[in-house]
């Protein structure tokens, strides 16, 4: 699994960060994909690590800025208390 944090200028409500999710989910086969605005990125969860050209693509048709593209691998995050 590989995390990608995509690094994104532009956002500034909730439709804003569905319409970068929906864009991602529509290009890429991936697990999830969360854009936050006030953090200015989108974390994706994919089995294979994203073609970066093809994110910077996407992104520019969405509109907004891309700022970076980042990879590595993903770790699932523990929940204090459970399990």
């Amino acid at each position: 699994m590989t995390e990608t944090v995509i690094g994104i200028d532009g956002m500034m409500c909730e439709m804003c960060e569905a319409h970068i999710n929906d864009a991602i989910r529509r290009n890429f086969t991936v697990k999830s994909a969360k854009a936050n605005r006030k953090k200015k990125q989108c974390v994706v969860v994919s089995e294979e690590p994203l073609d970066e050209e093809k994110v910077r693509a996407v992104i520019g048709e969405t509109g907004y800025e891309l700022l970076s593209v980042a990879s590595g691998p993903y770790t699932k995050k523990k929940l204090f208390g459970l399990f």
